[in-house]
């Protein structure tokens, strides 16, 4: 039989309910408003007028963002660039994680600390800057993925979730029916931890597909560009043709529908380059608690 809740649990339930509304109003709002104010007038955006639902509804910016071939080009090679660096950061994280978790593997307190080392001691970005032009991989998909192929935080969270999870009793159970170190690892570690493989695809896909800074110090060529940088360089050419000098009022009127297009576009840009990350978002949810839970509370 159910128990009776007490006034006071229902107070408190009240009370939580309303904190937590206010949170996730406080939270989300931005989002939508960034939403809204893409498929509004940009006028009635810049006069205050758009708050809660779209004002003068257009598509505008959406169709001058897909117009624009700087931006499919850099949308595909984001793309790309974040599955061919996810799956590299996955080839090495995970067997690095899964070695140093074997209690039987040797010298593994010593090869941590040399990995712990490198989160605290960078040689900096003029020295990497170096590293990648001598190994002649500037203006390529290398100089962006191959510098940050193991994430030493990632390798430790991942590390403490196959110590948890894989126990050495199971391993001797497939070592006495003959299974080797490389065998068990792919047909029952990995098939066994894809709660840590969902988290490692997110934290590393979310990195390399918000990552510009890197293109902006390795990239040359405009048709390799990822979708930040080309996003970027988008809002830097509009800024510039904002600053020029206006002469007749054709020039005024021209340049104040310019104006507003860009702030449009603006938006339509951000939601656009944001749309991938809210899709992966749902799809790893379910492995996210589990994942985060065992491999960094209980490490």
């Amino acid at each position: 039989m159910r128990k009776k809740r007490s006034k006071q649990d229902k107070i408190y339930d009240t009370i939580i309910f309303i904190i937590l509304t206010i949170i996730f109003a406080v939270v989300a709002y931005p989002l939508y408003f960034i939403v809204i104010s893409s498929i509004s007038n940009p006028e009635a955006v810049s006069s205050g007028r758009v708050f809660l639902f779209p004002v003068g509804l257009t598509f505008d910016g959406y169709m001058e963002v897909f117009k624009n071939q700087q931006v499919v080009s850099g949308f595909l090679n984001s793309l790309f660039y974040t599955f061919c660096g996810v799956m590299l950061n996955l080839a090495l994280t995970l067997p690095t994680a899964y070695a140093l978790s074997r209690n039987k593997f040797g010298g593994k307190k010593i090869v941590t600390i040399f990995y712990v080392i490198t989160m605290f001691v960078s040689g900096g970005m003029i020295p990497t800057y170096l590293v990648v032009k001598n190994l002649h991989l500037l203006d390529s998909m290398f100089a962006l993925i191959l510098p940050g192929a193991l994430g030493v935080y990632n390798m430790i969270v991942a590390r403490t979730f196959f110590k948890m999870n894989i126990s050495e009793e199971l391993y001797d159970a497939a070592a006495i029916d003959g299974c080797a170190e490389a065998k068990f690892f792919f047909k029952i570690a990995l098939p066994l931890s894809k709660a840590i493989i969902a988290i490692m695809v997110l934290y590393y896909g979310v990195g390399h597909w918000n990552s510009y800074f890197s293109a902006l110090l390795y990239m040359k060529t405009e048709t390799k560009f990822p979708l930040q940088l080309v996003l970027r360089s988008i809002l830097v050419q509009n800024q510039s043709h904002l600053s020029q000098t206006i002469t007749t009022a054709a020039q005024q009127e021209a340049l104040e529908q310019r104006r507003q297009l860009m702030e449009l576009m603006k938006y339509s840009l951000i939601i656009v380059s944001s749309l991938p990350v809210l899709i992966m978002y749902p799809l790893v949810q379910k492995h996210f608690v589990k994942g985060v839970m065992i491999g960094s509370i209980k490490g």
